[in-house]
């Protein structure tokens, strides 16, 4: 089925915005002779689940923190603890890119 972008935009809470840079991305799309966008429902859902990063399940090391910039687990050198009552926070930087790195957790649990 084809649909609008403002169609898309309500049936998947998606801005049109974000729908124009997956369209610059490869989503297929088409135009009437009118030219008015018309994307295909099923090529979208195709497109989705061809580009999406799969997720990952791995648990962290007791010593491990996720780096955002990096986008993976990296090791916590000399991390700074910090209590609140019983949550703890653990602070250091990424030993890749440098960015601060944080892990939080309970007493007793890095």
């Amino acid at each position: 089925m084809l649909y609008t972008l403002g169609e898309l935009e309500d049936e998947l809470r998606v801005p049109v915005s974000i729908l124009r840079a997956w369209m610059e991305k490869g989503v297929p799309y088409q135009h009437d002779r009118r030219g008015h966008i018309w994307i295909n429902g099923q090529e979208l859902a195709e497109w989705i689940q061809k580009t999406k990063r799969p997720k990952h399940s791995r648990q962290l090391g007791d010593d491990e923190a996720f780096c955002l910039r990096c986008r993976k687990a990296v090791k916590l050198l000399n991390p700074q603890q910090r209590i609140r009552g019983h949550q703890i926070l653990l602070s250091s930087t990424c030993p890749q890119c440098g960015s601060p790195i944080n892990r939080g957790g309970r007493h007793g649990e890095p």
